[in-house]
């Protein structure tokens, strides 16, 4: 019963299913050490209703990468929960912006829908057909020496 087993992160269930024996004999490492990583917060185990710890296919293969970081490349077990918080929070932030790049693809999209019906597309606020050569000249009324111009810039 040695066999390799192979998971894949991404394929792996949430399920908390799995009792602690079979757990660690699918991690490669003896229960206690799963107790000890649950004891550091290096993985949460669920609880069944008796209080036994139930673990998931998912916690299975982050206790792999415990094992691979710790063994392999020698990191310790609080670099190891700095790496792990450190990748959990990549992920949430990949779904994060996954999810801004919909809702901008949905709102350009729109955009595009309502370029689409206006019978003026990629105007300013009024239509014009031709170009006006017109000048307006203004100039300020003249007020009579301290009497306010009336109303319409009438002076009597």
């Amino acid at each position: 019963m040695d066999e390799e087993l192979t998971i894949s992160f991404e394929a792996a269930s949430d399920a908390k299913v799995l009792i602690i024996s079979v757990a660690a004999r699918m991690a490669g490492m003896h229960p206690q050490t799963l107790r000890q990583y649950d004891r550091l917060g290096l993985v949460q185990a669920g609880r069944a209703t008796g209080g036994g710890r139930r673990y998931s296919v998912r916690d299975v293969v982050l206790l792999r990468e415990v094992q691979r970081l710790s063994q392999d490349d020698g990191v310790n077990l609080a670099g190891i929960k700095q790496i792990i918080g450190l990748e959990q929070f990549v992920g949430e932030l990949q779904q994060r912006v996954e999810a801004m790049e919909a809702e901008l693809a949905a709102a350009y999209q729109r955009i595009a829908e309502l370029e689409a019906m206006a019978p003026f597309p990629r105007r300013d606020l009024v239509p014009t057909s031709r170009t006006s050569t017109a000048l307006v000249v203004w100039r300020p009324q003249r007020r009579d020496r301290g009497r306010p111009a009336a109303a319409g810039g009438v002076t009597d």
